[in-house]
């Protein structure tokens, strides 16, 4: 069967629900916190020279940046249907440039050309290096676009907060872009002592953080779930973190060749002004903004918030489905979903989540949600009657009622 036929009867077999496989990703420069139920046998399923697995990406059309011996497909979300008994992939993003206007809308494919967001989970045992996310104007000169992201730490998966649940955002009010280049100067002489320069708050679980092109951070240990633009630049300005060495092929990952020794030009990625923003914290910090109030809510089975917001390319809210209740939600456009708590049914999809992943196992945690299908609305049924039946939803451009950063 051609991959379109498939496609279509995907769409009509789950009522414009997609069900997606996991996708897993590593990182060379981290060390997996253990957290996202992937099995502790697995976290180097892909050998100790490609770093361990501390990453799942979510409804991803974007390929992970990882250098050399990175397979094509790592990154990359796979749509999972059952035909004639026989379990058949096709990958999400192949299935929009085959049906994209079905898939996630003719606004989105008339002004992105294809899944302009994805989300995936971080998990990590120590912090990341402070590094940076690339603006547009930057990201061109490599032949990407800017990233921009967001931050929630959902409790479900912060059993424990890990060695060091503070991430450091930015830099202190008064630092000088001497001072910065006086610490990139010295990245090859041991610890540059970038974070000195910084300043860490503490992470809370069930709140999060916008984090815009150009601002540094160096996440901590809490597990973080993070929509973000559809695009993996950045640059470690730390070149050492937790007695790790960084390497400095990491600083210059994005930067043009003929730049790679220009302090300056590394330096001009940052955005000066938020990084010594002396509200950061009041500019940046995200409390999740229930849809409608509570009480109302409650009556009719269900809680819903916003958990990221800030940026016009994505935002996200948790759905909680209360014990035994049933409920039809409405939203404007495509969304990926993945499930952090309980089981029951999105339409005709079974939906659970499991405790323990082996690499390569299929799950029944993530599906997609197709446009005209979120704006006919979903049949959420939680078939418990204890647990509460928890979602979270990602969303690309163009959804209505999102949360303006300025106004919470």
């Amino acid at each position: 069967m051609a991959k379109a036929e498939l496609l279509r009867k995907a769409l009509t077999d789950g009522d414009g629900i997609l069900r997606l496989a996991p996708n897993w990703v590593p990182r060379v420069f981290c060390v997996p916190g253990g957290r996202l139920k992937l099995h502790p046998k697995d976290l180097y399923a892909l050998g100790k020279n490609r770093g361990g697995i501390d990453e799942r990406w979510l409804a991803s059309t974007t390929k992970a940046d990882n250098g050399p011996g990175t397979p094509e497909d790592e990154g990359l979300s796979y749509i999972v249907i059952d035909h004639n008994g026989q379990t058949k992939r096709i990958l999400l993003k192949e299935a929009i440039e085959l049906m994209g206007d079905a898939i996630i809308g003719k606004q989105l494919m008339k002004g992105h050309g294809g899944w302009p967001m994805f989300s995936k989970f971080f998990d990590n045992h120590a912090p990341l290096p402070h590094h940076v996310h690339l603006g547009d104007e930057h990201a061109a000169n490599v032949g990407a676009v800017g990233k921009p992201e967001g931050y929630y730490f959902p409790p479900h998966l912060n059993f424990t907060r890990g060695l060091f649940p503070f991430t450091f955002f930015g830099l202190r009010p008064g630092t000088t872009r001497e001072d910065v280049l006086n610490s990139l100067s010295r990245f090859e002489a041991g610890d540059n002592q970038i974070l000195e320069l910084s300043q860490a708050y503490k992470l809370e679980p069930g709140t999060g953080w916008y984090v815009p092109p150009g601002l540094l951070h160096a996440p901590g240990t809490l597990v973080t779930y993070e929509p973000q633009r559809a695009s993996d630049v950045f640059s470690m300005f730390q070149s050492i973190v937790w007695d790790q060495p960084i390497s400095r092929d990491l600083l210059i990952k994005d930067v043009p060749a003929n730049r790679h020794h220009d302090l300056e030009y590394i330096l001009s990625i940052l955005d000066w002004e938020e990084n010594v923003d002396p509200y950061l914290a009041k500019n940046k910090f995200i409390r999740p903004v229930p849809v409608m109030p509570i009480s109302e809510m409650k009556e009719d089975g269900y809680v819903e918030k916003w958990i990221v917001y800030g940026s016009e390319y994505f935002s996200a809210k948790e759905l909680t489905v209360l014990p035994g209740r049933k409920v039809t939600i409405r939203d404007d456009g495509a969304y990926g979903a993945i499930v952090m708590q309980g089981h029951g049914k999105m339409g005709s999809l079974s939906i659970d989540t499991s405790a323990l992943i082996r690499f390569g196992q299929m799950t029944s945690d993530e599906v997609f949600v197709t446009y005209e299908a979120a704006r006919a609305g979903i049949e959420t049924v939680n078939e418990s009657a204890t647990d509460d039946l928890v979602i979270l939803k990602h969303f690309g451009p163009g959804i209505s009622g999102v949360p303006d950063m300025q106004s919470i």
